[in-house]
């Protein structure tokens, strides 16, 4: 991974506001911030200095190795990626993913519950000049049509809008986890939908049905709605949910793996709602909270349902979200007051962490470590920012550089701009190095060349 040097720049995009670790030398950096006047050079950095008025960002596609968008109609809030077959740390183009998404609505019976496959994704272009002149204009057209994406998206109705989704295989059974606003957390097996979308055959038989969303599985006993939602990654089928009245449950699978035993007497240290959760990647019984209260707590199932250990002002304002580092003794989290913030576990009880970085301007959305990088992760806010950062790369010499570029944290890799209300983002862990956010203004799918 390339760490930022000092010639790190800020490029300008109407679609895309990034960050990354370029060549220029002085003079380049001087020409990127020339206007069409030849006014004086300058960086833009975004939450640093607003755009002027008649200014606006022009897109830089060699600062990504991939980038695409799509819309499925009504906005998902939420969305997880379905692992499939096609192997592990691929790279090679076109690649292809499959994603369950739940949609936010106009109306209770407008909702749909996704299955989406995108497919034939190619890399970003190089620039024209880059590119070896083509005197058969018929084979470049012809070239642009086989490389266009490709997407199949198998819906069924939903009764009320989807707050989140959280998607597990257990055996040959692709389950979905759904919190709706309606107060309930219902299980939907996805293999049907995951036909449709591999098959023409399958999807022709699939649309007829135009079935609704029939769950395998369905709890009333939260009494209330809820976004906080996660499927254990050590024990197939066990689940923990959260409420936004303070109140967590664990669900434990039954033979058969199509129901489950929850377990009434709920965790509930909290004091406010529960706004996401996280199981340990290497505690089986172990998982963690944070709250509109401020907190982060972590509980361990074995013990009475009270936490063993609690950060209690943890941020300023409400904890949003959280993110448990796969190898790592690492849990970040995000908050209303724009902080993302890196704890060390066995040092969580000081209520310190051990790292705080303010570049977003507004509540954190969503932040995930990388799968494959215990010192990466990536946080979306309200500001419309997604960053990445590095925790490996330590300060540097920042020269001659803007004074804007000096104020930035060299842990920060890259700022990507364009959707309008970000809401989540994962990274896939099967495609090294891509990142998928979804929004108010629909799904982007990318990779930086920071990552």
């Amino acid at each position: 991974m390339a760490a930022p040097d000092e010639n790190t720049l800020l490029r300008e995009d109407e679609e895309v506001e990034e960050m990354e670790a370029g060549d220029s030398d002085e003079d380049e950096m001087e020409e990127e911030g020339q206007g069409e006047e030849g006014g004086e050079s300058k960086v833009y950095v975004p939450g640093v200095q607003p755009l002027q008025p008649g200014e606006e960002l022009e897109m830089d596609r060699s600062a990504y190795r991939m980038y695409h968008e799509c819309q499925t109609g009504a906005p998902c809030l939420s969305f997880d990626v379905l692992r499939d077959a096609e192997g592990e740390g691929r790279e090679t183009f076109p690649l292809s993913m499959l994603l369950c998404a739940g949609t936010q609505a106009d109306t209770a019976l407008s909702n749909r519950l996704i299955v989406m496959r995108m497919h034939n994704l190619y890399g970003t272009e190089k620039e024209n000049e880059e590119e070896e002149e083509s005197s058969d204009e018929s084979d470049e057209d012809e070239d642009d049509e086989e490389k266009k994406p490709q997407m199949e998206l198998a819906m069924v109705t939903h009764y009320g809008g989807i707050n989140r989704v959280r998607v597990t295989q257990i055996g040959e059974q692709s389950l979905a986890a759904v919190w709706c606003e309606k107060g309930q957390v219902e299980i939907f097996d996805l293999r049907p939908q995951l036909e449709a979308v591999h098959s023409s055959t399958a999807m022709t038989a699939f649309v007829k049905q135009h079935k609704e969303a029939t769950p395998l599985f369905s709890f009333s006993g939260h009494m209330t709605e809820g976004f906080a939602i996660d499927w254990s990654p050590k024990v197939p089928g066990r689940l923990v949910s959260g409420d936004c009245k303070k109140n967590i449950h664990v669900w434990e699978p039954r033979e058969g793996g199509t129901s489950w035993q929850i377990d009434q007497r709920p965790f509930s240290s909290h004091t406010k709602s529960v706004e996401d959760l996280q199981w340990s990647p290497t505690e089986a019984t172990v998982f963690a909270s944070c709250s509109v209260d401020q907190s982060i707590r972590i509980w361990d199932i074995r013990a009475p349902p009270k936490s063993m250990l609690s950060a209690n002002e943890a941020h300023s304002s409400d904890v949003n979200v959280i993110s448990w580092n796969r190898t790592e003794p690492f849990l970040l989290s995000g908050g209303d007051d724009g902080l993302l913030k890196v704890w060390d576990l066995r040092q969580f009880q000081s209520g310190h962490p051990v790292a705080s970085f303010k570049q977003h301007t507004a509540p954190i959305t969503s932040v995930e470590w990388s799968p494959v990088d215990s010192s990466v992760f990536a946080a979306s806010g309200a500001d419309d920012v997604i960053s990445q950062w590095d925790l490996s790369v330590e300060s540097c010499d920042m020269g001659e550089q803007a004074d804007s570029l000096k104020k930035l944290p060299p842990q920060l890799l890259f700022l990507h701009q364009g959707q309008t209300e970000v809401k989540e983002l994962h990274w896939h862990p099967q495609i090294h190095g891509t990142l998928i956010s979804t929004a108010l203004s629909g799904f982007n799918v990318f990779r930086t060349i920071s990552v």
